[in-house]
């Protein structure tokens, strides 16, 4: 039987290879895809005007808020009594392309370096949903969120809210490095084959904390994917 401080140590192990991973990885990144960010800065300045980043709060480690960058993929258009449109409105070709190829996500390579999100983990929500999570659904919360993660591999935004929690959790409960290496490697396939895309809609519908499916609905497991 494994006892305590062993299992400290190895989950204290495994945390810290996985920042050092992240530091390096995300580092390296932004060196490699500079000539990437200033072309697609001056298309979306081009194009749809400035801002050419899209900042929002979202919930990190330990519900704590933080801001996420993006890059920008809808216009500012609105209505005749000012508001909004509604955002499958507003995404424009350049922004479905950015999307669907999860180019728009570049700039969390930032996010990452300073300690903020990893890799690998929950995608970070918008901070009002927090309000509406159940105690199970918090959990989410214990690891950093990640620029990827399991419910984006098992089925990027096709999925419904339910589904989507119950593969974060599961990823909270079994996370190593090799489940990481396997997400990154899925997540990569999923991108340029385009699976899970909203198929022009705008973004996920808002989450109200209603849930239509019991936990243990959905196979989690990696063998099953």
């Amino acid at each position: 039987m494994v006892d305590t401080k062993t299992i400290e140590f190895q989950t204290t192990f495994k945390t810290s290879a996985k920042r050092l991973l992240d530091v390096c990885a995300s580092c390296a990144g932004l060196v490699l895809f500079s000539p990437v960010f200033v072309l697609l800065s001056l298309i979306i300045r081009v194009v749809m005007g400035p801002p050419v980043f899209f900042r929002q709060q979202r919930a990190g480690l330990g519900g704590r808020t933080f801001e996420v960058m993006k890059f920008r993929t809808m216009s500012t258009a609105h209505d005749e009594q000012g508001r909004l449109l509604p955002d499958r409105e507003r995404l424009t070709m350049l922004g479905r392309f950015l999307r669907d190829y999860s180019l728009d996500e570049l700039p969390q390579l930032w996010n990452i370096c300073i300690g903020e999100m990893s890799f690998v983990g929950p995608r970070p929500l918008l901070t009002k949903y927090l309000a509406f999570y159940s105690a199970d659904q918090a959990r989410r919360h214990q690891v950093k969120p990640g620029l990827t993660g399991w419910a984006q591999v098992s089925g990027r935004n096709a999925l419904s809210w339910d589904e989507r929690f119950e593969l974060d959790l599961w990823y909270v409960d079994h996370w190593d490095l090799l489940l990481d290496a396997k997400i990154i490697f899925k997540t990569v396939r999923s991108v340029l084959r385009r699976e899970g895309t909203l198929d022009g809609q705008g973004t996920m519908p808002e989450f109200t904390g209603n849930t239509k499916h019991p936990r243990g609905s959905v196979d989690c497991r990696p063998d099953s994917r």
